[in-house]
């Protein structure tokens, strides 16, 4: 058993280019072979979300702090809480983040394929960030 304590964890800057406003991602890890399992926790501040992407195995998220928003191409936009656990299904385009006015944190989990658990495209418009949340 390998047990990464929290004061050893490094928390980095989410890179500008995949990311629009402050994100801070801790605790990346990757597994060893025969897992193609990776992760962090990633936190948000309001106003802040990711660009758009795919991931080749899907990609779960769950959220730990806050509320946030998320969309898959051509779909509604959702609103998400702490508590709640978020599926992506494999080559989904899709975006998540913090609402314009609460911050949101959750601990992301996806497999590689090939070496690579994303494919990074665009950034999100604010048009798209701030459309209308879908009713449930």
């Amino acid at each position: 058993m390998d047990i990464t304590r929290k004061s050893e964890m490094k928390t980095v800057e989410g890179p500008e280019a995949y990311f629009t406003g402050k994100v801070t991602i801790t605790g990346q890890f990757q597994r060893p072979d025969p897992s193609r399992v990776s992760g962090a926790f990633v936190h948000f501040e309001p106003g802040a979300r990711t660009a758009w992407h795919t991931h080749p195995a899907g990609q779960t998220l769950i959220v730990t702090e806050g509320v946030g928003w998320t969309q898959v191409e051509g779909g509604p936009k959702l609103e998400f809480h702490a508590g709640d656990v978020l599926w992506c299904p494999a080559e989904h385009k899709h975006w998540h983040g913090a609402t314009a006015h609460e911050a949101m944190t959750h601990i992301a989990i996806q497999e590689a394929v090939n070496g690579s658990p994303v494919t990074w495209m665009e950034k999100v418009s604010d048009e798209d960030y701030l459309a209308p949340v879908a009713k449930d």
